[in-house]
């Protein structure tokens, strides 16, 4: 079987599953099983079929058997588990990327290191980190502490990657990990996400239970990690915990008081704001960066004003005033505006800066910020505390994700010792104590220790691991996935309350994702819910992708909760005019037109749907009071009066106002063709072929100019004109 079969084979077992379809899922499964011939796993399927039979058997008879719905989720979770390892047993023999490749080395190891183990290997580094401390200079000390520790994360990394299925043994050992007080946060940190990895490459129920611990723990890294790894499993795997009914019912009880609800909800946000990180990337490249390379030299061009007094110290309104009109200061307040809401406005940035060695360790891109790792630490004096310096305090910040504070360290490592000893004797203050007790700098490790900070910096480190790990190209990327965490059933009563999926929808609906947004609205409005702003957004959202009868209905029922609100009556005439429900539209504009009296566009559509109802003379009222307000050209005005004179038998006044559009420098296709057809119901045959002649031009070709003449031959027979004449007058236009 090639790749391809395999994921067919596995997704039809699934879809069985998925409906409780358990005897036709063995039939399948069983062939699947024959073509890889492994004997632990024939064993197990033979079991959950001989178990199935009886429970058919029991049922055959009209015994009952409380059990009987529990044992049908049993036999499916179990059956579904096994059809896993097939599927992974099988690609393991065709695939060639680094997950599969991962698990083939696994395989071939004669000894595979417990859990355990490792843990007592990562406790140790504890003591020999306080050795070192003990000994500064001793930096062969330091660097073999540091290999042994960091050898010891990245086996663990990687075996616990690869161990696509834990054993009881397996979850306890994990457990320790958990209630270990001598552990590292750090590396319980790589940890938590060796298992989400894990988990979306293969559901593992002993899994997502040491998931759901996790998610308590008392360090807030590690609980925010588990919390973004027990998102996204879910995501991967939608349904599967509903055979667990334990599983379930320990996420309910979590939600107790509503906070796990809460911080999925934030984390769901966090996770579908990372999946605009490339609209602001080129927002970046193409707007920002260039727009302030532009004005870079801003400063130097500016007066001054220093001729008159050496210490004047006074502000000069000339730099503020130059600083706004050139658009810069707009740019740095929209970077600021993204960066504040969380947006990842550096990927562009140090995306260019992962080809050092220390990336090429996968394990790497997803462990924290630590500046007495092995690759750094010199950078930093070779010391194993944190840096006293602000250059220091920057990178304990949550301004950047890990993997970009580890960029940023080898960027400055670039650097020749003697200027970084000058810039590190500058950043290093003799007074750091002062400086410390300042609320700005105080503020920064505040800032960087909020949950939402945390998981958000780390949604960016997996955002990079997936889109710029060297093996990327070999991986399933999340983020190109739909996150709707909010339709998981497991996640339903979590997450599916009010003010949870309007955050949702109000973050869709600022993006502009508006048929995301109109279904979650929609969905508060189905559960009475929905004030008159949620009905007005509905039907916004509604009318941006142009579905006219929904908004319609959005916004009326809007209008009954909030009677008499301009935006809603302006916006149901807009619906009812793109309808071509003239009649209903022109009485909206004209309730919008009782509340603005002078508002334009009010006036203009008012006029425009008594002119699509022929009612020209007043629709003529309306265009000239928009011509009377202007105190410039209105050329839109102009048209309007041109036409309605026309279709109404006024050809002198027609004739008049189409001569100002045509004199206004910027003139349409149709303005020449209308001033044509004006010319012509006058008699002005050689004029009317000139204009029309100029109309083609502007029209590019003459199937489009035909076709627009076309559509006014019923007006032109109004207006007196003789239809057999306009294939002539068409020919005389050439």
């Amino acid at each position: 079987m090639n790749e391809q079969d395999i994921h067919d084979a596995y997704r039809g077992i699934a879809g069985l599953l998925e409906q409780r379809r358990l005897k036709e899922a063995h039939l399948q499964l069983q062939a699947l099983l024959d073509t890889c011939a492994d004997y632990p796993l024939q064993n197990r399927l033979e079991q959950v079929k001989t178990a199935y039979g009886y429970m058919l058997q029991y049922m055959r008879q009209g015994s009952e058997d409380p059990g009987r719905q529990g044992l049908h989720l049993q036999l499916c979770a179990e059956t579904w588990e096994i059809a896993d390892q097939v599927c992974l047993l099988l690609l393991d023999d065709v695939q060639t990327g680094y997950y599969h490749s991962l698990r083939r080395t696994r395989k071939r190891m004669s000894f595979i290191q417990s859990l355990e183990d490792s843990l007592h290997r990562l406790e140790s580094f504890n003591d020999d980190l306080s050795l070192c401390q003990l000994m500064p200079q001793d930096h062969q000390m330091r660097d073999t502490a540091l290999a042994r520790h960091e050898d010891a994360n990245q086996n663990l990394f990687k075996e616990t990657w690869a161990n696509s299925s834990w054993t009881t043994g397996d979850a306890q050992q994990a457990d320790a990990f958990l209630q270990s007080g001598l552990l590292m946060a750090s590396d319980l940190c790589l940890f938590v996400s060796a298992v989400t990895l894990s988990l979306l490459e293969c559901f593992d129920p002993r899994k997502v239970k040491w998931l759901l611990d996790a998610c308590r723990h008392e360090e807030t890294r590690v609980s925010q990690r588990a919390l973004v790894g027990l998102a996204l499993a879910l995501h991967k795997h939608p349904g599967r915990l509903s055979l667990y009914p334990a599983l379930a019912a320990q996420l309910s009880l979590m939600d107790e008081g509503g906070k796990l609800g809460s911080d999925l909800n934030r984390i769901y946000i966090q996770l579908l704001r990372s999946q605009e990180t490339e609209k602001v990337n080129r927002k970046m490249q193409e707007e920002i960066i260039p727009e302030m390379m532009k004005n870079v030299n801003l400063m130097r061009g500016m007066k001054f004003g220093f001729e008159e007094s050496a210490d004047e110290n006074d502000w000069n309104p000339d730099w503020e005033k130059t600083f706004e009109q050139s658009g810069l200061g707009d740019k740095i307040r929209e970077v600021n505006e993204l960066q504040m809401e969380g947006s990842d406005v550096y990927m562009s940035t140090f995306a260019q800066l992962k080809n050092y060695p220390f990336f090429k360790e996968l394990s790497n891109w997803l462990y924290p910020f630590e500046q007495w790792h092995s690759s750094i630490v010199h950078i930093f004096g070779g010391s194993l505390k944190d840096s006293p310096s602000i250059l220091g305090l920057l990178l304990q910040s949550g301004f950047f994700c890990n993997s970009d504070k580890y960029s940023m360290a080898f960027m400055m490592n670039h650097i020749p010792q003697a200027q970084r000893n000058v810039i590190f004797n500058q950043l290093t203050s003799q007074n750091m104590d002062e400086l410390m007790e300042d609320e700005q700098l105080a503020g920064l490790k505040q800032f960087a220790a909020r949950p939402e900070v945390i998981s958000n910096q780390y949604i960016h480190d997996l955002y990079r691991f997936y889109k710029l790990n060297p093996q990327h190209r070999e991986m399933a990327d999340i983020f190109q996935d739909a996150f709707e965490l909010h339709r998981i059933p497991e996640l339903a009563k979590v997450l599916q309350k009010t003010a949870l999926l309007k955050e949702v929808a109000d973050f869709h609906f600022r993006k502009g994702h508006f048929t995301e947004a109109a279904a979650l609205y929609r969905r508060i409005a189905d559960d009475g819910q929905a004030d008159a702003d949620i009905l007005q957004r509905t039907g916004y959202c509604y009318q941006k992708d142009k579905l006219y009868a929904q908004a319609v209905d959005a916004y009326l029922k809007a209008d009954i909760l909030k009677p008499d609100h301009v935006w809603t009556i302006r916006h149901l005439a807009t619906c009812y005019r793109q309808m071509r429900r003239y009649e209903d539209a022109l009485e909206y504009y004209r309730k919008a037109e009782a509340i603005q009296p002078d508002n334009r566009n009010i006036l203009f559509y008012t006029g425009s749907c008594l002119a699509e109802l022929e009612r020209y003379d007043e629709a003529l009222q309306y265009f000239f009071r928009l011509d009377l307000m202007e105190n410039d050209r209105d050329v839109k005005a102009w048209r309007a009066i041109a036409w309605c004179s026309f279709a109404c038998g006024k050809q002198e006044q027609a004739a008049r106002y189409y001569g100002k559009v045509l004199d206004s420098g910027s003139p349409l296709a149709t303005d020449y063709l209308n001033a044509g057809h004006v010319a012509w119901a006058g008699g002005n045959m050689a004029q009317a072929a000139g204009l029309y002649n100029r109309a083609a031009q502007a029209c590019g070709s003459r199937d489009e100019f035909f076709s627009l003449f076309e559509k006014d031959k019923d007006i032109l027979a109004r207006m007196g004109v003789r239809t057999e004449d306009l294939p002539l007058m068409m020919d005389l236009a050439e």
